[in-house]
């Protein structure tokens, strides 16, 4: 019997080095993004995006909760427009602050997550004009600490979060083409 628990703990202890080893590979940093063309002008598609108070009109995290509890500060909009939100295990707790907003080209949000798992992250908008539509790109990059890396042996990020920003997308495209 002892034997049989011997190589159980073996092949356990080389399952979490394999899963180390494999975490320890990944890039230290990260970046997601997706993009789409809205027929609607870059102002336009711009004032909802460096609006807090009007994200809950395409953002795909809004109506993950529906007690999520949201909070305003700072800016009214765009340069220092703070928005905080605290939610069911969906969205979590987190803040975003506009950190640059150059109209209508350009949003920098600096975005930090609390809960489930605390992340300190940059999402970015670009607006580029195309004949009488406009490229939205949508970015978010950051660190990925080791436990992160560890995660991502298991799941992939860039799919998970990625669904969310096509989802996001499509409602700003939605919104804003009306």
């Amino acid at each position: 019997m002892s034997e049989v628990l011997i190589i159980i703990a073996i092949v356990l202890a080389l399952a979490i080095a394999v899963v180390l080893i494999l975490a320890a590979t990944k890039p230290d940093t990260f970046r997601i993004e997706r993009s789409t063309t809205i027929k609607a002008p870059a102002d336009k598609i711009f004032a909802v995006l460096n609006d807090f108070h009007q994200w809950g009109g395409w953002s795909p995290w809004e109506h993950k909760d529906p007690a999520l509890k949201r909070n305003f500060s700072g800016a009214e909009r765009g340069k220092g427009a703070i928005y905080g939100w605290e939610g069911n295990k969906d969205v979590g707790s987190g803040r975003m602050e506009i950190l640059e907003a150059n109209t209508p080209s350009k949003l920098v949000i600096k975005l930090d997550f609390f809960k489930p798992f605390e992340a300190h992250n940059t999402a970015e908008f670009t607006m580029l004009p195309q004949g009488n539509a406009t490229n939205v790109h949508w970015a978010m990059h950051g660190p990925a600490p080791f436990m992160s890396k560890v995660m991502g042996v298991f799941m992939n990020f860039d799919k998970l979060v990625g669904k969310d920003f096509e989802q996001g997308l499509a409602n700003l495209k939605q919104l804003t083409e009306k």
